[in-house]
């Protein structure tokens, strides 16, 4: 398959990248940080999680930051909801899509929510069917797709299933995320190609992190099958909790500059999206996690 012309990508800094901060990031830094991506042109972004405050207490403004963010009818705006009570409280707020994860190792997810893979499942499916019913979208978050902290490797015969049961519950679309970014270019291949049995390519999304700084050859793997839409997080926010020394998620603005250094098309402004990454390490105390940012701005200075 010939590598797409453009793509899609969906910034998940304000959620995924934020969501383990220690230090309060107020809601108006938030939906400023979201304002400052669509205006670098991001036409998807990863907003907020309705979860509990007690687990996650860095996402216990959700509502006010759906609430203040100046919305563009050209942009979908996501939230993650973890269960049927976040998701009657998400939806006053409007999504235009809502995220359930699964995670394609049993282990991880007795770890991290506490029940099998299919009980999870069991737990998503009223959730999904309650945002099909009010014309919500649903994407499937499947972490842990090519390696796990307590598995090691995962088997593509492993993403396959959960992808299929992802389906059979209605999600319309799913993440292949490398949630701890210990995989390599044909281990992502093998994952996205086990997930085709079960979702078109237009609705699979890769999901890297850059733990061993793999998250862009990953990225470039995934092209080379077909895939046209990722995940990242502008400065390269956000970490996983599981995997010791894990980085985080790849950062928004390596990718853009990838992708339009090999001539594809993605709507977005480098020089802005540097902006809104600036913006949102400035006020965090820290330099930005993206080589790219960091060279923009230094040439910038002279």
């Amino acid at each position: 398959m010939s590598i797409p012309s453009r793509v899609q990508i969906i910034d998940v800094g304000p959620r995924d990248g934020l969501q383990n901060e220690k230090q309060p990031v107020p809601a108006h830094v938030k939906i400023e940080l979201v304002h400052r991506l669509q205006a670098a042109g991001l036409k998807e972004i990863e907003v907020t999680s309705f979860v509990s405050p007690k687990w996650v207490p860095q996402m216990a403004d959700n509502a006010e930051v759906m609430a203040g963010i100046q919305r563009a009818s050209d942009v979908r705006y996501s939230v993650l909801t973890p269960n049927m009570q976040g998701f009657q409280a998400a939806v006053a707020s409007r999504p235009d899509e809502i995220v359930v994860f699964a995670a394609a190792s049993q282990a991880f997810s007795q770890k991290n929510i506490n029940c099998s893979i299919e009980e999870s499942i069991e737990r998503f499916a009223p959730v999904v069917q309650a945002a099909r019913d009010a014309g919500i979208a649903v994407r499937g978050a499947m972490s842990c797709t090519v390696g796990c902290p307590y598995e090691g490797d995962v088997s593509p015969e492993s993403v396959a299933y959960l992808a299929g049961l992802m389906k059979q519950i209605g999600v319309q679309r799913v993440d292949v995320a490398d949630t701890i970014g210990t995989g390599t270019p044909l281990k992502v291949q093998r994952a996205i190609e086990a997930t085709l049995k079960h979702f078109d390519v237009a609705n699979i999304c890769g999901h890297f992190h850059d733990t061993y700084g793999q998250a862009l050859a990953n990225t470039l793997a995934a092209l080379q099958v077909g895939v046209w839409n990722f995940q990242s997080s502008v400065a390269g926010l956000g970490g996983c909790p599981y995997a010791k020394g894990a980085t985080g998620n790849v950062a928004t603005e390596e990718v853009v500059y990838m992708l339009h250094g090999m001539g594809i098309e993605t709507g977005i402004d480098l020089d802005k999206l540097v902006d809104a990454g600036a913006f949102i390490s400035d006020f965090l105390g820290r330099k930005s996690n993206s080589r790219v940012a960091t060279a923009v701005l230094n040439k910038r200075a002279g």
